[in-house]
């Protein structure tokens, strides 16, 4: 595995920077604000205005430090929607790395832990309204059922660090397994994504982006 190191950016939490990449798994600006305001805010928040099901499905490209999920988490338990969490990681954390991220409060700690020790490959029950099923596969090698998901994390890295993960075949897939009417939102806003997703028969937004970015992408399985 890459050199992976902590850094602390400028809302306070903790983000990864793989040093042999040069890429931060989340914002410099404020990684739990970024991540905030493009996957709940923008994702869970605003799906929910769209559905009100009492389940929400969501399929995350890319595990990394676990803060979408511990997010994911809060917010189910706030909202007592019940959330089944898939999420794909090719290169889990050490425990040394992710012990040490000050993402929860001592309240909080044990759900954290929880979620990063639950097993590979299999469901785990973290709460009453969170469950998890974490997969140690690529995107690219992964099986994803057809039209399940109600919700896409898109988290991979960015496009010019990782780039065969915004290609046309990789996001043909999640759209695949996204039910009619599920979101897909990521941080990248990039005209070729956009053209890509539309190509795929999505209905794409460019959205304000988080502090430090102009633009994100939210689209619509239609």
């Amino acid at each position: 595995m890459s050199t992976i190191r902590i850094i602390l950016t400028e809302d306070g939490s903790h983000s990864l920077l793989n040093e042999e990449m040069g890429e931060t798994y989340h914002s410099r600006h404020g990684a739990i604000q970024e991540s905030g305001y493009v996957f709940i805010s923008k994702g869970l928040n605003y799906l929910k205005t769209r559905d009100n099901s009492g389940s929400v499905s969501i399929l995350e490209v890319g595990f990394g430090t676990g803060l979408n999920a511990w997010l994911s988490l809060q917010w189910a338990d706030n909202q007592k929607i019940q959330l089944q969490y898939h999420s794909l990681e090719t290169f889990p954390l050490p425990d040394e790395i992710w012990k040490a991220l000050n993402y929860s409060n001592p309240e909080g700690a044990e759900s954290f832990q929880k979620l990063h020790q639950a097993p590979w490959q299999e469901w785990s029950d973290i709460n009453p309204f969170f469950k998890v099923y974490k997969e140690n596969k690529s995107l690219q090698s992964v099986s994803l059922e057809p039209s399940h998901f109600d919700l896409i994390y898109f988290d991979a890295f960015a496009p010019n660090k990782q780039p065969e993960m915004w290609q046309v075949p990789m996001l043909e897939k999640v759209v695949v397994a996204m039910k009619p009417g599920a979101v897909f939102v990521t941080y990248c806003a990039k005209g070729q994504l956009k053209r890509d997703l539309k190509s795929l028969g999505l209905e794409v937004e460019s959205l304000a982006g988080p502090p430090g970015k102009r633009e994100m992408v939210r689209a619509i399985k239609i």
